[in-house]
C-alpha cells in the first residue's frame, strides 16, 4: 500500500510526518499523522494510537497537544488517523455531529453511509498494514488513546481488541453513546432504528463481556467541561465496569474544560501510563 509523505517537520529530534493514501476500505482518499522519535538505540517502537473528536482531523492533536515531547523522551511512535472518511463525493450532513468528521469509529450498515463509513475496519485492518510498512522495526507492542469521540473510539477498539493493545486511556470520552444525544443520532443515522445493533459500538455493553485480557483504562474528565451533563456522565459505564471487575482509573479533574489546553495538560500523565502497560507486556 502506498502511502505519501505530504508534510515533513522535526520536532524533539524526531519527525512528525503527515500521509496521504487512496484507502480501499473508506473508498476515498484519506491523511494521517505518524510522529517517529529519534531512537539513538535503534531498539523496536512501540506504539501508539490517538483517536480525535467530533470536527477533529488528525491536525488537532499535532499541533495542539504537545504530545511529542513524551513520545520522544519515551521513545514510542505514534499515529493519529483522521476522524471520518473525506471528499467531495461523500455523504456528510449539515450538523456538525453527523457526517464527515463525525464518524464515531464504528462501520455503518445504513444508506448513504454504508460504502464509505467503514472506519472500524479501517483503524483495525487496512491501516495498520499501511503503518507496518512505514515503520518495519515495529515491536508489537501498542496501546489506543482518544478524546471525546475519539475517547469512545479507543474505548471500543480496544475494548473489541483486548489481546492487540496493552492499554487504553480517553480525555472525556463519551462512554454510554447509547444513552446520549450525540451517540444516539450518529448511531441511528449510522447504524439503524435497531438498538441491538447498538451493543457492540458501546463501551458500557462492551466493558461486559467476559475478557481474558482485562486491559488497564485511564480517563480523565474535566469539572468545568460543558458537555458532561449531557454527553459525558461515566455513572453506567463505571457501574458495569465495577460489576464485571474491570481495571478503571477514572480521574474528575477540578476546573478542566473539553479543550487540547486539558488534553495538553495531563498529556504526560497519560504517556506514562501507555508505557508502563507496554513495557510490562
Amino acid at each position: 500500500m502506498i502511502a505519501e509523505v505530504i508534510e515533513r517537520h522535526y520536532s524533539f529530534e524526531g519527525e512528525m510526518l503527515k500521509y496521504r493514501h487512496q484507502s480501499e476500505v473508506l473508498a476515498c482518499e484519506m491523511t494521517f499523522s505518524l510522529y517517529l522519535p529519534t531512537l539513538v538505540t535503534k531498539k523496536d517502537y512501540s506504539l501508539i494510537w490517538w483517536l480525535s473528536g467530533l470536527t477533529c482531523t488528525d491536525d488537532n492533536f499535532t499541533q495542539k497537544s504537545g504530545f511529542q515531547k513524551y513520545a520522544a523522551a519515551h521513545e514510542v511512535a505514534v499515529i493519529i488517523p483522521d476522524t471520518s472518511p473525506r471528499g467531495i463525493e461523500i455523504p456528510d450532513s449539515p450538523d456538525w455531529d453527523l457526517g464527515q468528521g463525525a464518524s464515531f469509529y464504528v462501520n455503518a450498515t445504513e444508506e448513504p453511509w454504508q460504502k464509505n463509513y467503514q472506519m472500524y475496519s479501517y483503524l483495525t485492518e487496512e491501516l495498520p498494514k499501511i503503518v507496518s510498512d512505514l515503520i518495519p522495526n515495529l515491536s508489537g507492542n501498542e496501546s489506543i488513546m482518544g478524546h471525546s469521540m475519539g475517547g469512545h473510539g479507543a474505548l471500543m477498539v480496544g475494548l473489541k481488541n483486548p489481546t492487540r493493545f496493552s492499554a487504553i486511556s480517553a480525555f472525556a470520552p463519551i462512554l454510554s453513546p447509547s444513552q446520549v444525544p450525540w451517540g444516539q443520532k450518529a448511531f441511528t443515522h449510522y447504524l439503524g432504528k435497531d438498538k441491538s445493533s447498538w451493543e457492540q459500538w458501546d463501551a458500557t455493553n462492551l466493558i461486559t463481556k467476559p475478557f481474558q485480557h482485562k486491559l488497564p483504562i485511564l480517563i480523565t474528565q474535566g469539572s468545568e467541561d460543558n458537555f458532561y451533563e449531557n454527553q459525558l456522565q461515566e455513572y453506567s459505564f463505571l457501574a458495569t465496569a465495577k460489576e464485571n471487575k474491570q481495571n478503571i482509573n477514572y480521574q474528575k479533574v477540578v476546573g478542566y474544560d473539553h479543550s487540547y489546553f486539558t488534553i495538553a495538560s495531563f498529556m504526560e500523565e497519560h504517556f506514562k501510563f501507555h508505557v508502563t502497560n507496554m513495557e510490562n507486556q
